[in-house]
Parts: structure tokens; C-alpha cells; sequence
């Protein structure tokens, strides 16, 4: 049966429930009603949520706040999937924290801005609906998960034009899921992990009535849903799915949560559900390498370049670190990330980074033969590149990319170098749903009782390709669709028993 965790040990020391003990685990959900249930089911909830990351553990807070019983299982032994991978970063919009550091920003320009980047799209209802509740979601976490988030005001990042990213202190997404966690604990909501969804299960009418669990060794578990969420991430980990979808990153290494195997698009696949961008995915231009943490784009934001083997720039780096990554990968060549001590400074406030430059990822040197001289780079064709660079940012020539936003160039002495590799980090194509969450078949009906977010569901990174993906959008689609859809799956209901 299942192997179940209580949310408040970090250690997550698991249990196993044989049937005899379904009624505790019954009394831990709060269901009163377990011999009312068709002996067909091992247990009864209100809602079922498949999947503990961001996605997950939002969806199962947002429904027990409502009022409802909920239990969430997840594969994988430990709770976290790419949130826990991320920076924590959530865009908000008109939130009252970028009023009180006199920014001004509304939903309006950040639907202007994310259909800039990602233009028009399968699920661009979606994005603009979620725009409009970012300033919601970002003060819902803050003040009733609880979690520990600020505005990020040192600039704007990749797609936006104002400030308007909230993170952790930290920039960690663990932290973000670490507060998640506590307050899944605080709650008393049953997380079973270690325990595969081997299928969906339905009624002769095709309604999601629940799922069918494999614990490891044990008996699977059938369990009655009134509502179900699929917050199982994407498919970034499986390649045959990532080559039949996103052929042109296939070749890339995935950088994200091993558990990323594209259930839900098979499932939904099976139940007759749409699909929506599904070439569209986030990659990342700089992974350090060989140390397989992220160099913060910060470093090119704020005037860096990348050059590659033979000491030459290869496009704008100011398209962003998902455009920029299919480009890194073209080169078939070693990428090195150079930006200066100014620079640095900026970056160093971020743990990851630090702990980077500790580990000896990020090297330093005081001219540009020495900078050369580091990875074995030709010293005249790197300089003339550093030089044609800083007189285009020096606005004395046209850079010959077209970038024309140069943050701190151009660049000075002392150089930093840190040699990088592309990697895909999740897909942004899934189900198709509404902005509630619903999905939805393909002629655009609904699947009774069945919701997606996150990675499971369709993103809002445009059709196709890297280049739509504003920084913030995975964590957007994760939280803000398991707010919507915990939310609304109980609103169905008619529960709304919450005090």
C-alpha cells in the first residue's frame, strides 16, 4: 500500500500501510467515510494531487484552505522536481511589494511584455489570465503558505521590462520549496512518496474518478478522487518524447528533475486530451561546466559575453539564456561565459554563484592574455573580439549581432571566465487546458474532474523553440496553476467549508 510521508520530518523517512491500516491513513486525510466507500477503493479524498513539487504541494495548500481532504503521492522519494532546481523566482505584477519600492507595473504590461517574447500562442488566454492574478499569487505565498519572498529590484530579467520577480533571499528554489513543504506539515496534508501513479481511472462516462498507485513492493492502492491534479512535471527527462517534440534541443544534456517522464501527456493522450506547444521548452545557455550548476545570467545581463574555442562572439546574448541555449549547442565547440569584476559583485549575491566561484568554476584574470591564456583560447582573436565588443557598447559602433543593451560595458579589467554547456531544463508543452486548469479534449470539452499545471500542462513560452521563455514562466505555470486549480476543484465541489 502506500508509503507515506509525514511532511514535517525533513529527513523524509517513509512508512509502509498495509490495507489494515488504510483507516489511519483515512483518519490523517480527515475522511470519516472510508466504510461508506465501495470496497473497490483503498481510500477516499476530496482531492488527489499527483505530484510533489511546486505544482503539487500549491495545488494541495490551495484546496485545503478551501475546505477539502487532500493527499498527494509522489514517485519519487523525495519531494521537489524542478522547483527545487530552480531560483524561485515568480513574476508578480502590480504586487504591492513593487509598490512599496515605487515600481510601476500592472497585468497589462506583463501580458504586453510575455506576448512580445513568446507572441501569440496555443494558450495565450492562459498567460493572460495568469498575469492578472501574479500579484495575487505572489502575496498568497508570502502571507498564507507562508513562504519567505522579496522582490528581486537589482534589474529587470529576461522578457520583462520592469522589475517584478520574487524569489527566496537566496535565489534557490529549495527554499521555495522548503516553505511549500513546511506548510504542506503545518496543514497536516498526507504526502505519500515512493509511490508511481500507474494509471488514471475512469467511469464508464469517461469522468476522472481516480488513480491507481504502485507502492515499491507492495500492493498497489486504488484511490477514490473526487478531484484530480496532475502536477507531475513535464518531459524533459524522457528522450524519445523530447525527440518526437523538441527535436532541435535533443541533443542537449537535461539539467532538470529526473522525474520528468511525460505521464501526463500520456495519460491524457489516452483519455483523448489536446495538446498544446508542445515544441516550445526552456533551455539554459550557460551551465558551468563541468560542475553542472548555473551561472547566473546575470553575468551576461549585466554586459558579459560568450565567446566560443576560438575566441569569437556568435550571436546576441541578449536574447535570453533559453533563446541563447540552441545557439551554444550549434557550436559543436567548448563556450566560455567573460564579464568583469563590476560584474561579479552583482552576481556574488547569489548563493549558487558563490559557491561556483569557491568550487574554482569561475577563474579570474588581469588582462586579456592571461584570459586567453586560461582555457587555451587565441589571444589576438579574443582580444579583437573584447575590443569590437566594448566599442559597440561604448555606443561608438553597431554591435554586429544587434545587441543594444550592454548593462555595465564595456567591459575592464579584471576579466572572469567560467567555460559553459547548454542543457534543456524543462519542456513547455503538455495538456491542453483552460485557465482554470481544466483539461481539456481535443475538440476543447472538458475532462470531467481531471486538472493539469506546471510542466503537465501546456506553458505559456510560445509555440515553438527557447526564445519565448521570460524568466519566471515555469514556476508561474507550477504555482499559479496549482493555486487556480486546487482552488477551483473545490469550488466545484460546493465544499468550501474553510473558517
Amino acid at each position: 500500500m502506500l508509503r507515506w510521508q509525514s511532511p514535517g520530518e525533513r529527513l523524509l523517512i517513509n512508512f509502509l500501510i498495509s490495507r489494515k491500516q488504510v483507516k489511519e491513513f483515512q483518519a490523517r486525510v480527515g475522511n470519516e467515510q472510508m466504510d461508506a466507500v465501495d470496497k473497490q477503493w483503498d481510500m477516499n479524498v476530496d482531492v488527489l494531487v499527483i505530484g510533489a513539487g511546486g505544482c503539487g504541494l500549491a495545488a494541495a495548500i490551495a484546496a485545503h484552505d478551501e475546505g477539502a481532504q487532500v493527499a498527494i503521492v509522489e514517485k519519487r522519494d523525495k519531494p521537489g522536481g524542478n522547483t527545487a532546481l530552480s531560483t524561485g523566482s515568480i513574476p508578480g505584477a502590480g504586487s504591492r511589494f513593487q509598490k512599496a519600492a515605487n515600481i510601476i507595473d500592472s497585468p497589462e504590461i506583463m501580458i504586453a511584455d510575455l506576448e512580445r517574447i513568446a507572441g501569440q500562442h496555443e494558450l495565450s488566454q492562459v498567460s493572460d489570465y495568469l498575469s492578472r492574478i501574479s500579484a495575487e499569487l505572489c502575496e498568497w505565498l508570502v502571507d498564507s503558505v507562508p513562504a519567505r519572498m522579496s522582490l528581486i529590484t537589482d534589474y529587470c530579467h529576461v522578457g520583462h521590462s520592469v522589475p517584478r520577480l520574487h524569489a527566496p533571499a537566496s535565489r534557490r528554489g529549495q527554499d521555495l520549496m522548503d516553505d511549500l513543504l513546511a506548510g504542506v506539515a503545518k496543514r497536516d496534508i498526507a504526502l505519500a512518496v515512493g509511490n508511481p501513479v500507474q494509471s488514471l481511472l475512469t467511469s464508464s462516462d469517461g469522468d476522472v474518478i481516480g488513480a491507481l498507485i504502485a507502492g515499491k513492493g507492495v500492493e498497489s492502492s486504488r484511490i477514490k478522487a473526487s478531484k484530480v491534479i496532475l502536477a507531475c512535471n513535464g518531459f524533459a527527462a524522457n528522450r524519445d518524447l523530447v525527440k518526437e517534440f523538441c527535436p532541435e534541443i535533443a541533443g542537449a544534456e537535461y539539467f532538470g528533475a529526473l522525474g520528468s517522464q511525460g505521464e501526463a501527456v500520456q495519460w491524457g493522450r489516452a483519455l483523448g486530451a489536446g495538446l498544446a506547444n508542445m515544441a516550445a521548452y526552456q533551455g539554459y545557455a550557460a551551465v558551468a561546466y563541468p560542475h553542472g550548476s548555473l551561472l547566473s545570467w546575470t553575468t551576461l545581463e549585466k554586459g558579459g559575453v560568450l565567446v566560443n574555442s576560438q575566441g569569437e562572439r556568435f550571436g546576441n546574448e541578449d536574447i535570453g539564456y533559453s533563446g541563447y541555449a540552441r545557439l551554444v549547442l550549434e557550436q559543436q565547440t567548448e563556450v566560455f561565459a567573460i564579464f568583469d569584476d563590476r560584474i561579479k559583485t552583482i552576481a556574488d549575491k547569489e548563493d549558487e554563484f558563490r559557491d561556483l566561484v569557491e568550487l574554482g568554476g569561475i577563474k579570474a584574470a588581469a588582462s586579456t592574455a592571461e584570459l586567453a591564456a586560461l582555457f587555451n583560447l587565441p589571444v589576438d582573436k579574443l582580444a579583437n573580439t573584447l575590443a569590437s565588443y566594448n566599442q559597440a557598447a561604448d555606443g561608438k559602433a553597431a554591435d554586429r549581432f544587434g545587441r543594444n543593451k550592454f548593462g555595465l560595458a564595456p567591459l575592464q579589467t579584471k576579466y572572469w571566465i567560467c567555460r559553459v554547456t547548454p542543457g534543456l531544463f524543462h519542456t513547455q508543452g503538455g495538456l491542453k487546458i483552460d485557465t482554470t486548469g481544466h483539461v481539456l479534449r481535443r475538440d476543447g470539452s472538458r475532462i470531467p474532474n481531471l486538472f493539469a499545471g506546471g510542466g503537465a500542462a501546456g506553458g505559456i513560452s510560445g509555440r515553438a523553440g527557447a526564445a519565448g521563455y521570460a524568466s519566471g514562466n515555469g514556476l508561474l505555470t507550477a504555482i499559479g496553476l496549482g493555486y487556480v486549480s486546487g482552488r477551483t476543484a473545490v469550488q466545484e465541489l460546493g465544499l468550501n467549508l474553510a473558517q
